[in-house]
């Protein structure tokens, strides 16, 4: 049961390849989420940062996070809140406050913990973190954005 809400949640993601950077959902609750992605070193980014050493560019970090953290989430919270036309689903990230601390490179597996600090008035905010294969914490934040099924 649990496993299909993952994936229900999944299939309803705005998202899709080459700018879908959530692999699958761990963990889901009211109180957060926790999912996880795997940069492919296919991915068109690292031809150019940087020349000859691909490092994860920040600001795809920080998508990442919002796609797990923020909009994943978010769509689970709409559903709890009743039934959900998620055709029309309008999301906007608002506001990111991020710190990076790690670098990310190729092949490597991230698992992003989303901790809700509130959801209200169509508007989530989360405290995020990004860890990589060792648990260390490569960065680590405050997301805010607007989730709306109009």
């Amino acid at each position: 049961m649990i496993k299909n809400k993952f994936n229900y949640i999944l299939e309803k993601l705005p998202y899709k390849q080459p700018f879908l950077f959530v692999d699958r959902i761990v963990s889901l609750s009211e109180k957060g989420i926790i999912g996880s992605y795997t940069f492919k070193p296919t991915e068109s980014f690292y031809e150019g940062h940087f020349k000859g050493f691909p490092v994860t560019p920040g600001v795809i970090l920080t998508e990442c996070m919002a796609q797990i953290g923020l909009v994943a989430y978010g769509i689970y919270l709409l559903g709890e809140e009743g039934e959900v036309d998620y055709s029309k689903l309008q999301v906007a990230m608002t506001t990111t406050d991020i710190e990076f601390l790690k670098p990310v490179y190729p092949k490597e597996s991230v698992t992003v913990v989303s901790e809700k600090v509130y959801f209200r008035f169509s508007k989530l905010k989360c405290k995020v973190q990004m860890h990589n294969a060792k648990n260390e914490v490569v960065c680590r934040g405050i997301i805010t954005g607007m989730l709306v099924a109009k």
